[in-house]
């Protein structure tokens, strides 16, 4: 039997809630400044913008993230699981012919 791989964890509710609460705060503070901001209305279009790329570029960088890792994982499995196969048919009293 293998360990369980401590890496695949699940979150919690809460820790879920304080980051999308986080990260709504950070948005809509961001929103509220580039509205009022005292420049021409083409500044703060670049603005916005600018932080609707980076919002968008933000969760494209995380599910890049995310995959690589879940990739990585179920390789590891994987070849755990040949390590393991090859242990358990090893005989290491089995004559060679």
């Amino acid at each position: 039997m293998s360990s369980p791989n401590p890496r695949s964890t699940q979150n919690t509710t809460a820790f879920f809630a304080q980051a999308a609460i986080s990260f709504g705060a950070a948005l809509l503070g961001l929103a509220i400044a580039v509205l009022y901001l005292p420049v021409d209305p083409w500044v703060r279009a670049f603005l916005a913008m600018t932080t609707l790329f980076l919002v968008s570029s933000s969760f494209t960088l995380a599910k890049v993230v995310r995959d690589n890792q879940e990739n990585s994982a179920v390789t590891t499995r994987l070849d755990q699981a040949r390590v393991d196969k090859l242990l358990a048919e090893h005989d290491p009293f089995r004559a060679v012919s």
